[in-house]
């Protein structure tokens, strides 16, 4: 499970800002946000799919993903986490990639995918739930968003509260944005739902524990919850910053990426 809030499009200073909570076991594989073997794409990776589940491009296009959380899931489903990396070793526009996918819906277990081009200012949101109806896709409008492991901008308790804060927040900041702040008043959020406003999708015990903003509970397969909060902001002028705080041997670290959307810097 992960969360995202985001403002696309409506401030100013930055194209996007975005800060995102991936829920994981802790002991499976991943290695932090880093540059990937062409040199052209910087996200984390995760070393069991090979996939990742947030990444973007020296070209300006960007991509991430949650799962959407569900009862029964399909043992032999292809990675989800191929889709962010697939939209970003292509020529394709957000939306054409979107409609690529309308065929491939069933081979996947439950996803919300977001897609974007920075340089078109387009962003397209695509799910493959719920089971049984078509691919849904939608452009982004500009404005701030939150995605969690239902449909984008569903009103889940954490998802209307960090929406909310993440605003107030954003209003503060006259200047530059700092996002290690934000990091820690808003993505450390430990405070889950009252039990009436559980979606009522799993047992209520695991929702329960799955309903704040940051995660982490005990399972008979480890520890599982938030391993890593990353923020992304990309600059009008192309700028792009990933910050990352990750956890490797039960250790807080961090890691920092900064580079230029060639695209955008020759303007």
């Amino acid at each position: 499970m992960c969360i995202v809030v985001f403002i696309w499009q409506a401030d100013s200073r930055y194209s996007l800002v975005l800060l995102l909570n991936r829920d994981e076991y802790h002991n499976r594989p991943t290695k932090e946000v880093h540059w990937w073997e062409d040199g052209e794409i910087v996200g984390g990776k995760d070393e069991v799919g090979g996939g990742t589940w947030l990444a973007s491009s020296t070209n300006g296009k960007l991509a991430f993903l949650t799962n959407v959380l569900e009862l029964h899931t399909l043992p032999h489903a292809k990675t989800r986490g191929d889709l962010p990396l697939r939209i970003l070793q292509s020529n394709k526009s957000p939306m054409e990639f979107a409609k690529e996918l309308v065929n491939e819906g069933n081979d996947y277990n439950g996803f919300n995918l977001i897609l974007a081009d920075i340089e078109t200012k387009k962003m397209v949101y695509v799910t493959n739930r719920p089971k049984g109806e078509p691919i849904t896709i939608q452009e982004v409008q500009p404005g701030i968003h939150v995605l969690s492991n239902a449909k984008l901008d569903s009103p889940w308790p954490k998802a209307q509260r960090l929406k909310l804060n993440f605003k107030k927040m954003l209003d503060v900041y006259e200047a530059k944005i700092c996002v290690k702040e934000m990091i820690e008043k808003l993505m450390r959020d430990t405070t889950k739902a009252d039990k009436s406003k559980l979606p009522r999708i799993c047992s209520t015990d695991w929702e329960l524990e799955l309903s704040s903003i940051f995660v982490e509970v005990d399972t008979p397969l480890g520890c599982y919850g938030t391993r890593s909060t990353t923020a992304l902001t990309i600059e009008v002028g192309g700028k792009v910053s990933f910050y990352e705080l990750y956890l490797e041997n039960n250790m807080w670290k961090e890691q920092i990426v900064n580079y230029w959307i060639e695209k955008l810097q020759m303007q």
